[in-house]
């Protein structure tokens, strides 16, 4: 019943890069053990009075530019992000004004490495039901202000960046196949950031602001949860994993990609990522992939992809869609 599509994509990632080597020189790691264990080599770190609404607004000129857009027209915003400027006004709002959009809602969302699959099906839904007819849908993060650089379990990991995608009404051709989401409130203590409360379930929480992974548990549920929600989607789609053009999973680690890969026979090889040189950017990792797909000339129109979003929450959600977005023959 979709009457939606999604016709555009930009990205951005700041300029500077924080390599396993220099991540040597702050705590006790080597190269070797980060590639074997995250197949991560770089992340992108922006800089220190660059946040994540400075990164969006880049992605969405990427957008423009790339694709001849505007977004004057834009009737609705929605920033999928953990690391907002401030508490309030919202990055969406930020956006808005930055590019004068004078008739439109604005509003971040926070589901956490699923925030920007959440926001994708909210946008379909949205237009489907006749509320809206372009929707730009931003998924943000600076994750390196809420990391401890002393904490070798942690710090290897996160990186920032910002993607955005136009969302737009279109019957003759629409794009959203079949939608699922699920959460696991019980799992909240395995990922977590402190904030307003220091405790969770009566137990104080580490960490005095910055990101807390029990990784280990946390692996285990991605892997399994994942896995049993392909499993369940892809029915409601009517395909099976011989279908997917491209699986673009939430970029959280190689090692957890190749596990999910393996429990559910999706090659390696039909799978868009962008741990290794973006690291984990919650939830910018899934449009940062997408963008890489396109420069690389791997991602046609009309593919048929299945996007999965998940990490702390613990929530999770998963989309079969048929990318809409012309191509291009050379890209900036």
């Amino acid at each position: 019943m979709s009457k939606a599509a999604i016709t555009a994509i930009g990205t951005y990632v700041p300029d500077k890069r924080l390599t396993n080597a220099d991540l040597e020189k702050l705590v006790e790691t080597n190269d070797e053990w980060i590639v074997q264990r995250t197949g991560m080599r770089e992340r992108r770190i922006s800089a220190e009075q660059e946040f994540t609404s400075d990164l969006c607004i880049r992605a969405v000129d990427d957008l423009m530019r790339t694709y001849g857009k505007t977004v004057e027209d834009v009737d609705l915003i929605i920033v999928a992000t953990t690391t907002p400027d401030y508490p309030f006004p919202s990055v969406a709002c930020l956006i808005q004004e930055h590019f004068n959009i004078r008739s439109t809602g604005a509003f971040d969302l926070n589901a956490t490495c699923a925030g920007f699959a959440y926001g994708l099906h909210l946008a379909n839904g949205l237009i489907s039901a006749g509320l809206h007819r372009k929707v730009l849908v931003v998924g943000g993060e600076t994750l390196s202000k809420v990391t401890d650089y002393t904490d070798r379990t942690t710090c290897i990991l996160f990186g920032d960046g910002a993607g955005a995608v136009l969302v737009e009404a279109d019957e003759a051709r629409p794009g959203f196949i079949a939608s699922l989401q699920g959460t696991d409130g019980s799992g909240g203590v395995h990922l977590y950031r402190a904030g307003m409360s220091n405790t969770l379930k009566g137990q104080p929480l580490a960490g005095q602001g910055n990101i807390v992974q029990n990784g280990r548990e946390v692996y285990k549920w991605a892997v399994r949860t994942v896995s049993s929600g392909i499993a369940e989607l892809l029915p409601h789609a009517g395909m099976t994993t011989a279908d997917i053009d491209w699986f673009v999973p939430h970029s959280v680690n190689l090692r957890m990609i190749e596990s999910i890969c393996e429990k559910t026979g999706i090659p390696i090889e039909k799978t868009l990522y962008s741990v290794e040189y973006m690291g984990n950017t919650s939830a910018a990792s899934i449009p940062l992939s997408l963008g890489l797909g396109v420069r690389e000339q791997k991602l046609k129109y009309g593919d048929t992809l299945l996007l999965y979003g998940f990490g702390g929450g613990l929530t999770h959600a998963g989309l079969v869609v048929r990318w809409g977005v012309p191509d291009l023959d050379v890209r900036a």
